[in-house]
């Protein structure tokens, strides 16, 4: 008798488009009007691929967060980072920055001098990780992460390769350190692979690529923009390409971000760039970063006026 398919999938989501930071187009499946926490996970966004010419880059200039974790991955182009800790980085094509907002942190994220004065493409991520009530004021930390310290899985049929960011898959373990167990993973393949997430684990896949691609043990379709939110019940997740390549040398290429988490299971409050655990702590939020205890990042007012400069000049060129 045949085995019975086991359902994972239950639901699927399109990402929506809305505008951040600086003035930056997202596609962002979660939160969404379906699915508003993702436990650890509270918020992903894609940002691009867009195509900048000189002068137009845009990124999110001063903001504070406080209680939650933000993790950058660019694919093309670059982001330049500062904050209140005096921390600095520039993220170059194939970096991670994982970002401890913990007790409380102004930073910026700003496009390298290179982009905006010559223009380019630009095409990333970011997500936003909770952190446990007993973590959230810990002391901020900042991790730069660049690509050759970003191990790479490769399946024996060479078909799938998997850039292991956070957590393991099979012998390849991730060099970043976290507050919770996550998975956050790349992964591409041109045929099929089966990936073993941790028992008490939940994933999602998010198909950033256009090549459409079959995830869970029943084979969902998940298209570009789409999330896949998984309940893996104990069991591998199948990824399957679909789509022929047009040379007919066999499947075009399918790519997804796929993340998976322990659940923290706390009760949470959220506000803007704050994700704390009660309304009261919200509120002291906002009167600790009027009263600067967070702290400051020299050159503010600058980045202010390279992101209004920008936003003037793609306007005029009739982008907005």
């Amino acid at each position: 008798m045949a085995s019975k398919i086991l359902k994972q999938v239950s639901r699927v989501i399109t990402a929506h488009r809305q505008r951040e930071g600086g003035g930056f187009m997202v596609r962002r499946p979660l939160p969404s009007g379906s699915l508003d926490y993702a436990d650890p996970f509270l918020m992903l966004d894609h940002l691009g691929p867009v195509h900048y010419e000189p002068g137009e880059a845009v990124g999110a200039p001063d903001h504070p967060h406080r209680g939650f974790e933000t993790v950058t991955y660019v694919l093309e182009g670059g982001f330049e980072h500062h904050d209140s800790h005096g921390n600095h980085g520039v993220l170059s094509p194939g970096y991670v920055q994982w970002m401890t907002a913990g007790s409380g942190v102004i930073h910026s994220e700003m496009p390298t001098e290179e982009l905006l004065k010559i223009g380019g493409n630009f095409h990333g991520f970011q997500i936003w990780v909770n952190l446990p009530a007993k973590d959230k004021m810990i002391r901020p930390r900042y991790q730069d992460v660049p690509p050759e310290n970003i191990p790479w899985f490769e399946s024996t049929d060479k078909q799938t390769k998997i850039k292991v960011i956070a957590g393991e898959v099979e012998d390849v373990k991730a060099n970043i350190d976290t507050h919770t167990p996550i998975y956050f993973l790349d992964l591409r393949t041109t045929g099929k692979y089966s990936l073993n997430i941790p028992e008490g684990m939940d994933a999602m896949v998010y198909n950033y690529h256009p090549a459409t691609i079959l995830v869970g043990q029943e084979k969902t379709k998940v298209e570009e923009s789409q999330l896949a939110v998984l309940k893996t019940q104990g069991q591998p997740v199948e990824f399957e390409a679909t789509e022929e390549a047009a040379d007919g040398s066999g499947k075009k290429e399918a790519r997804v971000l796929v993340l998976a988490g322990t659940p923290i299971g706390e009760k949470i409050a959220r506000y803007g760039p704050f994700v704390m655990n009660t309304e009261d702590e919200l509120r002291q939020a906002m009167v600790d970063v009027r009263s600067g205890k967070f702290g400051e990042i020299s050159g503010s007012f600058e980045r202010m006026r390279k992101t209004d400069e920008a936003n003037a000049r793609r306007r005029q060129a009739g982008k907005e």
